[in-house]
């Protein structure tokens, strides 16, 4: 294992076997979203991006007790017009939801605001049987801003979605695996294992297949059937064209593990 400060202070990034584990470092506070801790996380996606030896990564928080808890209401007094209009928790979330890799919470605890929002930008969400999720903005005469109006109803449905950011209600890992919120419940000490065994499924499949998933999902989602249907023909053909598919399909005839490359 090899390990890089993203930022020394409050993120962490870890690298193992080609997983890079992303840890937001302040459980004395919850592990709120600060503008320190933006920063280390925007440092954090640049060198996940740069290193040849990261193919996927994990988000998760420090300690048992939450996985972010939201913004840090001592800075969130101070904001203005301006700083909604910049929305740059918005735009680092979308950052992580349009990344290449592959990206999965592991949600340790309290998921509330941001944190719910960060974990519905990953691909996968898997919670420990203690973490609870809310958007309790509106508490605080705001809405949740990072994301949580739109992909919140995405992943539960309109009604779910309306009444959980209306109310602020937080539900229990049970329900968030009910409802959608999340794809899987595990036990809080194998949270952490059970991420990058996720992560190692992923990284035995082709990279670029990975890569064409990831995006024809994600688009397809944002769009019509029809347009989604083309999205999907036009990434076929270009992995049929790849090496990839080569490998692949010779792996599988071969009866033997594929060793794609990179």
């Amino acid at each position: 294992m090899t390990t890089t400060p993203a930022d020394t202070r409050v993120v962490d990034l870890a690298v193992r076997d080609q997983v890079a584990v992303v840890t937001v470092d302040r459980p004395e506070v919850r592990n709120a979203l600060n503008t320190a801790v933006l920063d280390g996380l925007e440092a954090a996606l640049d060198e996940c991006e740069r290193r040849t030896d990261v193919r996927a990564v994990v988000l998760t928080g420090a300690g048992e007790k939450a996985f972010v808890a939201g913004a840090d209401i001592s800075q969130l007094v101070g904001y203005t017009l301006r700083d909604g209009l910049r929305a740059r928790m918005q735009r680092l979330w979308d950052r992580i939801e349009d990344l290449e890799l592959p990206t999965i919470a592991a949600v340790n605890g309290f998921a509330l605001g941001g944190g719910t929002e960060l974990a519905m930008a990953c691909d996968i969400r898997i919670a420990a049987g203690g973490a609870r999720f809310g958007l309790p903005e509106a508490t605080l005469g705001i809405i949740p801003g990072a994301g949580g109006t739109q992909r919140l109803s995405r992943l539960v449905g309109l009604g779910r979605a309306q009444e959980l950011i209306l109310t602020g209600r937080l539900v229990d890992a049970e329900e968030a695996l009910r409802i959608g919120l999340v794809t899987s419940v595990v036990p809080g000490p194998e949270l952490l294992d059970a991420a990058l065994g996720t992560a190692a499924t992923i990284l035995a499949k082709g990279p670029l297949a990975v890569r064409m998933a990831k995006l024809v999902v994600r688009h397809g989602a944002e769009t019509d059937q029809r347009t989604g249907l083309l999205l999907e023909r036009l990434a076929q053909s270009l992995l049929y064209a790849a090496d990839e598919k080569a490998e692949g399909a010779a792996a599988f005839l071969e009866k033997r593990p594929a060793r794609f490359p990179g």
